[in-house]
């Protein structure tokens, strides 16, 4: 079959994306429902107005779905209501958070709470909706990786640990899901200017530092995200499978 722009089309498919708030999940939410998604946006509370009325100026189509996803052991029971109700063609699994501590005074408590929101409710996330996927024989799942998928960090083990576990997680699953037709991928983005980096940017030096090393000369931009999700959700990456596709200006190059 020849290729046609068409396979970037994403109408009459459903997304769900986690953490859509702001930054990054705000921008893939707004690029799928660009290219013809039906956007539920998972929050833990209803405060997705921006979102909203971004795809809303697109002529786009979105739902709400409440769920807090520090509660792991809450999220399979709160997904059968929504299971029930729509045929989840693509998961973005994008929520997360960071604590930033040195190692040795890193509490037990700050540890947990990173893991259950970044790799625990990614793999309840994927495995609940996976089964879907998989019963149809299609669909795609996105999780988001960072560059401390790859690197170690300063100061913020929980998260490059779990981040390391995504993109793990990420070709476990695809290994055992592509012959189903379903590809998981991941994203990890470079520095990105959104609200987890913001104590990084107002640091003068480590600003400086950062932007010496990103050949493109800049920070990204959560927009800068969007069309690949929009790549790996679509038609066009049906043989891609168990990637970790960074987008980071250069930086994983130098």
């Amino acid at each position: 079959m020849s290729f046609s722009l068409e396979s970037f089309s994403l109408k009459g498919k459903t997304a769900l994306v986690t953490g859509a708030r702001t930054g990054i999940g705000q921008a893939i939410s707004v690029g799928l429902a660009a290219a013809g998604a039906h956007l539920l946006l998972l929050g833990h509370r209803d405060n997705l107005d921006e979102t909203k009325a971004k795809i809303d100026q697109l002529g786009g189509t979105h739902e709400t779905i409440l769920l807090d996803l520090s509660e792991v052991s809450s999220i399979r029971e709160k997904l059968v209501p929504v299971l029930e109700k729509y045929d989840i063609d693509i998961l973005v699994n994008n929520a997360g958070v960071i604590h930033r501590e040195p190692a040795m005074e890193f509490s037990e408590s700050e540890w947990l709470r990173v893991m259950d929101v970044n790799i625990n409710s990614v793999f309840i996330l994927s495995q609940e909706i996976g089964k879907t996927m998989v019963q149809r024989g299609s669909g795609k799942i996105i999780n988001i990786a960072s560059l401390l998928s790859f690197q170690g960090g300063m100061f913020v083990p929980a998260y490059t640990a779990s981040k390391h576990a995504v993109a793990g997680l990420t070709k476990a699953l695809a290994n055992e899901w592509a012959g189903n037709g379903v590809q998981v991928n991941a994203i990890a983005p470079g520095y990105i200017e959104t609200n987890n980096t913001e104590a990084i940017r107002q640091d003068e030096h480590r600003n400086q530092a950062i932007l010496d090393r990103i050949p493109a000369d800049r920070w990204g931009e959560a927009d800068d995200l969007a069309g690949t999700a929009v790549f790996l959700a679509s038609k066009a990456a049906d043989y891609v499978n168990g990637h970790v596709l960074v987008v980071d200006g250069g930086w994983m190059g130098r």
